[in-house]
């Protein structure tokens, strides 16, 4: 976990309504979304599309360590009343050929690929860890650019943003964790995550 955002900026940033709205001020590239608790929104939001449904948090901590909410698919005709009990993160389904994980210490990125090796982890990756494999990846200027922007705007010096990459190589942007883990990439893609993060607590940083 990153000790280097100061306090403030890191609860802001960690508001999704706040980082999908300023990813898309800054140039990336932001799936269609809704955040509502209105039932009739959120299915004509869908129409006849099958969507993603996300939580709005990061999960909690619990006996058994950070529990959170896997994404699901949802249509139209799965929304009832039960909606309207809190806001709720809709968003439109994107073609993946893989994810990235970009990992942002001051100054340097580490985008790393992670290819999923089963149907619940191509959803969602945090569900099945052991059919993933990673390598580290390049990404495309404009989106390196973009990211700074982002980073600049939110005030964050660290931060673990996730995309998705589709099959004519576009970077959909998804989240930024202003306090995301990292250090599981190090070991399982050989980046030096453990050296920059030193560097960082140092003080050698901007």
């Amino acid at each position: 976990m990153s000790a280097i955002n100061h306090p403030s900026r890191d609860a802001a940033a960690n508001y999704k309504p706040v980082q999908l709205a300023a990813a898309a001020r800054c140039g990336l590239d932001v799936p269609r979304s809704v955040i509502t608790s209105d039932p009739e929104h959120a299915r004509t939001f869908m129409g006849d599309d099958t969507v993603v449904y996300k939580g709005l948090g990061g999960g909690v901590l619990g006996p058994e360590g950070r529990q959170f909410l896997p994404v699901a698919l949802v249509s139209a005709d799965q929304v009832d009343d039960g909606v309207g009990s809190t806001a709720h993160l809709f968003q439109e389904c994107v073609d993946k050929a893989y994810e990235v994980r970009l990992t942002v210490i001051g100054d340097r990125m580490f985008p790393v690929a992670i290819h999923a090796g089963s149907e619940t982890a191509r959803l969602d990756w945090r569900t099945d860890y052991r059919s993933l494999t990673y390598e580290p990846t390049t990404m495309p200027l404009a989106v390196k650019k973009a990211v700074r922007a982002l980073m600049s705007e939110l005030g964050l010096h660290f931060g673990a943003l996730d995309f998705a990459v589709t099959p004519d190589g576009r970077w959909v942007f998804f989240e930024v964790n202003p306090n995301g883990q990292w250090h599981w990439l190090a070991v399982k893609a050989g980046v030096p995550l453990v050296e920059a993060m030193a560097d960082a607590l140092q003080g050698d940083r901007p």
